[in-house]
């Protein structure tokens, strides 16, 4: 993690594991890494990088702004809007929405998460 300007490319990114709960695997063996790259002092503001192998999990979210670099996926809103997103999509997901997502192909995003 830095705390200085810095350019970072996505794509190329090394990312760690971050096991799934179990209880939020709906189908298939999904896969998750991730990276925070920057984390404000008081740790309520989190910028990084996420990815999920094709599978179907749910979630609980944080208020976020994202931008797909690669891969797909449909993200359902319980009791609200339906979309897919893929390379170069930006998503924002507000804090207690409740998710389903179904990924088609691995998905890469850069995030920034206000808690």
């Amino acid at each position: 993690m830095t705390t200085h300007s810095f350019a970072l490319h996505i794509p190329d990114a090394e990312l760690e594991p971050d096991p799934l709960d179990p209880a939020q695997i709906v189908s298939g063996t999904p896969e998750v890494t991730g990276k925070v790259v920057w984390e404000s002092a008081d740790g309520k503001q989190l910028r990084g990088i996420w990815q999920i192998t094709p599978g179907v999990v749910t979630d609980t979210e944080a208020d976020e702004l994202f931008v797909v670099v690669s891969g797909s996926a449909t993200i359902e809103v319980e009791g609200g809007a339906t979309f897919t997103v893929g390379p170069g999509d930006m998503a924002v997901l507000r804090a207690g929405d409740r998710t389903t997502w179904t990924v088609h192909e691995t998905l890469r995003k850069a995030y920034a998460i206000n808690l």
